[in-house]
């Protein structure tokens, strides 16, 4: 095992270096990812302190401080900025994976409240756009609810664009409903999506148990309350979205 070998914790000090929220470097041996929440890990070679990407134009070296290290990061052998490594215990590396699926929740919700905006403006009936922009209201507390669990982990909601997975997918769900079926599509997108959230904060409220963070874990226990509460509502009404579907395309029964 290398003096390097762990997960550790990078922060900004200086430079032209972006804003390293939720970053961490995973080394084993030779080999180590650069990890940003949402992102791919960047992979690099460990050559003593010095740690080589791919092509070899970026270089990371390191220098120790008390237990920690101190990072120049360069391009081209040119300093861009400088950063700390801080080595995560087995409790800080719960952390981090704590704050990485907030950040996550976060996310997610703030794709769901793009969703419901195209739902609300494709929905005719009364009864469903009021079920409809109730939750938009609902989803709007669960995102400044996760923003909240961040702030209070001194973390700050991921600017990152790139998304796959499941927030992925429900970024793609708008693009749906131009099509005709408006109601069908809207319910089962909308049912879809809530047992995904269901899902994820299910997984959030178990992290959070585990690394003790109760307010985390209270948060995510009635955000899915809420959450069966409106998969609930659109389970008792698939009859009428099959007639609504129907009738959009000209279909009587």
């Amino acid at each position: 095992m290398g003096d390097l070998d762990g997960v550790w914790a990078v922060e900004r000090v200086s430079g032209a270096l972006p804003p390293l929220h939720g970053c961490v470097k995973r080394i084993h041996g030779a080999r180590g990812t650069t990890e940003f929440p949402r992102l791919p890990g960047m992979p690099f070679e460990v050559r003593g302190l010095e740690l080589h990407y791919p092509l070899g134009i970026l270089v990371d070296r390191l220098e120790p401080r008390n237990g920690s290290y101190l990072g120049r990061a360069t391009l081209l052998g040119r300093e861009l900025g400088q950063f700390t490594l801080r080595r995560l215990d087995a409790m800080g590396q719960l952390k981090e994976q704590l704050i990485k699926h907030i950040d996550e929740a976060h996310a997610m919700e703030q794709n769901v409240l793009r969703m419901l905006d195209g739902m609300i403006a494709t929905t005719d009936d009364p009864e469903i756009l009021d079920a409809l922009e109730h939750h938009k209201l609902q989803t709007q507390g669960h995102a400044d609810r996760m923003a909240q669990r961040l702030e209070a982990h001194d973390a700050t909601p991921s600017t990152v664009k790139q998304i796959g997975g499941l927030i992925g997918a429900l970024a793609k769900m708008p693009l749906d409903i131009v099509r005709g079926e408006k109601a069908g599509r809207n319910a089962r997108d909308g049912y879809a999506t809530e047992h995904m959230e269901i899902a994820s904060y299910e997984l959030l409220r178990r992290i959070a148990e585990k690394t003790g963070d109760e307010e985390t874990a209270r948060a995510a226990r009635e955000i899915i309350e809420e959450e069966r509460a409106m998969a609930l509502v659109i389970d008792q009404n698939w009859d009428k979205f099959a007639e609504l579907s129907l009738r959009e395309e000209g279909v009587t029964v």
